[in-house]
């Protein structure tokens, strides 16, 4: 059984920071293009990070420079580091592992900026 669970969200203040994870199990993340996407109440999801096989990386306008996406194959675990967070960023994150046809979803964690 695949899944992926995202962790490390919560309430920060504008400014701050955070860092979630998505450890992986039953499959190898190596293997896939693994991406943090991210859906606020009334919006369509987005795609905020995506890492390839290859080390390679891409982010959306909105994030480039403040996010950072990594990953650890040891871990089988993908990262997202979160700086100078703004309101605009609170939203329901949530990571993807694809490959070919195969696509996965973690259940998503929570990320809320506010003073």
């Amino acid at each position: 059984q695949v899944q992926l669970v995202e962790s490390g969200g919560g309430l920060v203040q504008p400014g701050g920071s955070l860092r979630l994870s998505c450890e992986a199990s039953g499959i190898t993340l190596r293997f896939y293009t693994m991406g943090w996407y991210r859906q606020a109440p009334g919006k369509q999801r987005e795609r905020v990070a995506v890492i390839t096989r290859g080390g390679g990386s891409d982010y959306a306008a909105s994030v480039k420079g403040r996010f950072a996406i990594s990953r650890d194959n040891a871990k089988n675990t993908v990262y997202l580091e979160m700086n100078v967070l703004k309101p605009e960023d609170t939203s329901v994150y949530y990571c993807n592992a694809a490959r070919d046809s195969l696509d996965y979803w973690g259940q998503g964690t929570q990320v809320t900026v506010s003073s």
